[in-house]
């Protein structure tokens, strides 16, 4: 005997493709039925259901969003039929925003179109790019700032403006010049205001292979930033590309709020866009499911930074005390790729977590990741730190461990790419 669950969850519809996967659990209610864990559920507007085979029976089906939320679906599995088990994610507050919605990076519309669903907070702590609306009359998107300078791309970082001084010596000892000036090897620049379509509370900016979509230049660096500033807030946001020929977004969001991020980077992977968040959140079980294909990701090494993503939830999630088949890959992604500072602080945090860990060889690549500039992800970050802690007589490991922990404080660790917090301004 058999029955179908055809498995899906709706997006907003924008007139763009929002497909993506996320990860669920169909949980059998009758005590003689299997259940199914980690499906994977597609995400879009409208998307093609997953079918799954299921004794007949009842069911509780759940998904899991990258920002922790669980929905959960009922269902009666007819045998011989198929049951349609239908999420809906279509509350975003604008439809151009319903990928940074799936991924956890903006409330619900409610929250942007009612000057009181959300409370106020000057808490440091919050999301704060702008000050609370002074008079409780004014709605709290009345104290967006213009959006004509509020973002600007740094195409081709200089790459001694990408090491852990650098950065430090702009949070700490800010200078009258702009921050974009002082990273660029060329010319930074200035992006204009996006279409937002009345949306001016959380401007959304894309960026494809060679930069911002439909912006013709030079080919870019090996390193792009983009500078978000208001209200005297300074916040560097670290690009990921480029990531194959999926898109970028940067989510600025200008409301005031306790709760999410000011900036927020997600790419446009429909395989594993959803993947990257789950591993911001830590919750790297979940991203591995994602993360099933890794010898395509290292086979050609087409899409280093989506290699190196693959291997941080491979570390992460290993558990086995031996060598792994792909411990080569590693240290490939490590000599391939000097800009990446990723890869060698996977080859030494791997080196390590051995059962027997090779502490000279991993002491040498957590001093040539941190030497070789910032890390992309927000994770490569954290793993540094706690790599160089375990070296507490090596004065080498401490001096690099003192200014790695600084970065730390400034980074917002709920993003998966790092997001630095340069000046804190007057919000």
């Amino acid at each position: 005997m058999s029955a179908t669950l055809a498995v899906r969850l709706y997006l907003s519809s924008a007139g763009e493709s929002n497909d993506a996967m996320i990860v669920g659990d169909i949980y059998s209610a009758d005590l003689e039925a299997k259940d199914r864990r980690n499906i994977l559920i597609p995400c879009g507007s409208p998307p093609q259901p997953t079918l799954y085979s299921v004794a007949p029976g009842r069911y509780v089906v759940s998904a899991t969003l990258p920002s922790g939320l669980v929905l959960t679906e009922h269902a009666v599995a007819v045998e011989g039929e198929e049951t349609s088990v239908e999420f809906h994610m279509t509350d975003s507050p604008y439809e151009t925003h319903s990928w940074q919605y799936l991924m956890g990076n903006i409330e619900p519309g409610r929250v942007y179109h009612s000057s009181s669903e959300a409370p106020l907070t000057e808490s440091v702590a919050s999301r704060s790019m702008v000050a609370p609306s002074p008079s409780p009359s004014l709605s709290p998107t009345a104290a967006a700032v213009a959006l004509s300078g509020l973002a600007t791309w740094v195409g081709d970082a200089d790459p001694t403006s990408c090491t852990f001084a650098s950065m430090l010596a702009q949070a700490e000892n800010p200078t009258d010049r702009p921050v974009a000036r002082l990273i660029a090897r060329g010319k930074p620049r200035v992006l204009k205001a996006p279409d937002v379509r009345g949306e001016a509370v959380t401007p959304l900016y894309r960026f494809g292979p060679d930069g911002p979509v439909g912006a013709h230049g030079e080919p870019p660096g090996a390193r792009q930033f983009l500078v978000v500033e208001a209200a005297g807030s300074v916040r560097l946001v670290t690009l990921p590309l480029p990531w194959g020929t999926s898109e970028v977004e940067v989510l600025v969001n200008l409301r005031q709020s306790p709760t999410g991020s000011a900036a927020s980077v997600a790419v446009r992977d429909p395989a594993v866009g959803a993947g990257l968040a789950y591993m911001a959140q830590g919750a790297l079980d979940m991203a591995a499911q994602l993360f099933t294909d890794v010898e395509a990701l290292y086979s050609k090494f087409q899409n280093p930074l989506a290699a190196a993503a693959g291997a941080y939830v491979l570390i992460g999630t290993d558990h086995s005390t031996g060598e792994a088949y792909w411990d080569p890959w590693l240290e490939r992604l490590a000599d391939s790729f000097p800009w990446l500072s990723d890869g060698a602080i996977l080859r030494a945090v791997r080196l390590l977590r051995r059962a027997s860990p090779d502490r000279e060889g991993a002491r040498k690549g957590l001093i040539e990741a941190f030497d070789r500039g910032i890390p992309f992800y927000t994770l490569g970050l954290v793993w540094l730190v706690e790599g160089l802690s375990a070296f507490p007589d090596d004065p080498e490991c401490v001096e690099r461990l003192g200014q790695a922990r600084r970065l730390s404080w400034l980074a917002d660790m709920r993003e998966p790419f790092l997001i630095l917090d340069l000046r804190q301004g007057s919000a």
